[in-house]
């Protein structure tokens, strides 16, 4: 066990220095002090978004997390029960889970139950592939029964784009359980179950305008298979994880994180998520965002670091961890786990 998270720490830090190393690349907190604004801390917090663990039925290149069918790290029902703690404790409306894939960790169910027990609202981020599996099929009626919301992973609404960037068969996967929600009543007027589709370029660009492309999204979704949805989210790619091994490959890092500095945007900056937001890890440590969290990252020390301590009151004003991979959610329209966060920005690079 100390050897295999000497490792993990070894690669972090690795992926870190690759960050800070990109030449020509303004540091992230110097930016901000350039464009007149303070360093980032907390307004509260809103959103506790727990990280099932790295376990997944998909192997996608884009994934900061490095999540797979071969990674073993997943979250224990001690944890969600810590997690579970917090939010009785603590005035937290929302529980936004993910993974990995969050439903191939066996606390799942259990976990979204007390938490609607908690009259919280709960928000699972699905790749859909994994509910078309006989293992997993019944989680679709599970969510619908329980009034979850699903953010769902649609990086694109054709074929040949999703199995280049997932795997082969995923699409069809998807738009197979995508008929389905609907069928249970997800993503349909006037019905109270949420389904958001998320998409995420296919490259080392920046997503276009989330408006116009949730239009498209509803247009050809439709026209070839009927389906609909409530909201389309645009999520930049964050240079972390297997995405930034991927840009080293092919000597696009410090172009692609050019690319983010220079579409800086400082009303974005002013309303990325880690600002309401915590994050928990598989194992219980705490982390401004995901993305901190996969490159190990924790709270400021003095705010709390794990779930087992946690402190709202210094949790709630704590100073953010930032690194350059922050450019991603401030390009732009900003990226957040809603997508865009500013409704109009003239982006300079496409």
């Amino acid at each position: 066990m100390k050897s295999t998270l000497h490792c993990l720490t070894s690669e972090c830090e690795k992926q870190l220095q690759y960050l800070r190393a990109a030449a020509g690349i303004t540091p992230f907190c110097q930016k901000l002090k350039e464009a007149v604004l303070p360093p980032m801390c907390s307004k509260g917090i809103s959103v506790m978004q727990v990280n099932m663990g790295k376990v997944c039925n998909l192997s996608c290149k884009h994934c900061h997390v490095e999540a797979g069918p071969d990674r073993t790290e997943s979250m224990s029902r001690e944890t969600a029960a810590a997690c579970l703690a917090v939010l009785a404790e603590n005035d937290i409306p929302a529980l936004d889970i993910t993974g990995g894939s969050p439903e191939m960790n066996p606390h799942l169910t259990w976990l979204v139950e007390e938490a609607v027990k908690l009259g919280r609202k709960v928000m699972i981020r699905t790749n859909l592939a994994v509910l078309d599996q006989a293992l997993y099929a019944h989680l679709a009626g599970f969510y619908a029964s329980h009034g979850v919301e699903l953010i769902a992973s649609l990086p694109c609404y054709l074929e040949d784009n999703i199995d280049r960037q997932r795997g082969e068969g995923v699409y069809v996967s998807s738009i197979r359980i995508l008929k389905y929600l609907n069928k249970l009543g997800y993503g349909r007027e006037r019905s109270q179950l949420r389904l958001s589709l998320v998409y995420n370029p296919g490259g080392a660009f920046l997503p276009p305008d989330q408006q116009a492309l949730e239009a498209d999204y509803r247009r050809e979704l439709m026209r070839r298979h009927k389906i609909v949805f409530s909201r389309l989210y645009t999520i930049t790619n964050v240079p972390v994880g297997r995405f930034l091994k991927s840009l080293n490959e092919t000597s696009s890092l410090e172009d692609y994180l050019a690319r983010l500095a220079d579409a800086f945007n400082p009303a974005a900056a002013g309303m990325v998520m880690c600002r309401k937001m915590i994050s928990v890890g598989w194992d219980g440590q705490l982390y401004d965002c995901d993305f901190n969290q996969m490159l190990g990252l924790p709270c400021a020390p003095e705010s709390s670091q794990h779930i087992e301590r946690f402190n709202i009151d210094t949790m709630s004003s704590r100073r953010i961890i930032t690194e350059n991979h922050c450019y991603a959610c401030t390009a732009g329209c900003g990226s957040s786990c809603s997508g865009a966060v500013v409704v109009e920005y003239a982006q300079k690079i496409v």
